[in-house]
């Protein structure tokens, strides 16, 4: 049960607290999806606060670190995070793109599971207890520490807001988006997409999809694309077209 009770407090179980949250201010739209038994399992993890703030991160297997785990880096309180992964999903050198901005990534190294000692623990922000038993949550894939460095400022904020676009500038950017046009099936979408949110600023993401007849993670793949040349915001809930991207559709339009 110990095991089983370890899983479930590291587990991002979004979908389902996301139902139990919104649930007062109207937002649901479909509530067959509102089980009892799923928000018994929201009310359950809740009551779990006090050990969901010492788990490492959402997933075992992937570099998704928790709000409470972003702040205790920002303190400066966490440095390291340990992780089970049959290929590393981070690189030394690199950066991580998180909720509070790019982390960097100073030091990624295959590890023992025995040589963990309590100091690197206490660095991971955990018992040793506590980290072992997370590492053992399963037994396939190595052990990687992860040794994190600073925020750095996400090169997509600045990027957003500079309207200043020159003929070059755009001439780029059309490139970019004819290009995505190009490869896909359903034709060109790209302008199409960023008109539509210019005129449904923090539209939740599942209605705009349903507008088009698309599934919902089609089309915030699709948006994210935009979000990477610096064209659209995203907010909770929706989206909003960048400074950036008004000015484009007011010189393509």
């Amino acid at each position: 049960m110990g095991e089983w009770s370890s899983f479930l407090s590291c587990l991002n179980l979004g979908v389902l607290l996301s139902v139990a949250v919104y649930i007062p201010t109207g937002i649901v739209t479909r509530p067959k999806l509102i089980a009892p038994f799923q928000i018994a399992l929201g009310m359950w993890t809740t009551l779990r606060a006090g050990e969901d703030k010492k788990c490492e991160g959402n997933s075992l297997v992937s570099m998704l670190l928790r709000r409470v785990v972003l702040d205790s880096i920002i303190a400066g309180d966490v440095d390291l995070v340990f992780r089970r992964w049959k290929r590393p999903t981070v690189k030394t050198g690199g950066t991580l793109r998180t909720q509070a901005g790019m982390l960097q990534i100073e030091e990624v190294e295959l590890v023992s599971i025995d040589s963990i000692s309590e100091h690197d623990a206490l660095r991971a922000g955990l018992s040793l207890e506590r980290l072992l038993e997370f590492l053992n949550q399963r037994e396939e894939g190595d052990v990687y520490r992860v040794e994190l460095g600073s925020f750095i400022d996400d090169p997509r904020v600045a990027l957003r807001e500079d309207d200043r676009l020159t003929e070059e500038d755009v001439d780029r950017l059309m490139e970019r988006l004819n290009r995505l046009d190009g490869a896909s099936r359903r034709g060109p979408w790209t302008l199409m997409f960023l008109r539509l949110l210019e005129a449904n600023p923090h539209v939740r993401a599942q209605d705009l999809a349903d507008r088009l007849g698309l599934e919902k993670d089609v089309f915030k793949n699709d948006v994210r694309k935009l979000k990477t040349l610096g064209l659209t915001i995203s907010h909770s809930p929706g989206y909003e077209v960048s400074p950036r991207g008004k000015e484009l559709l007011r010189r393509v339009l």
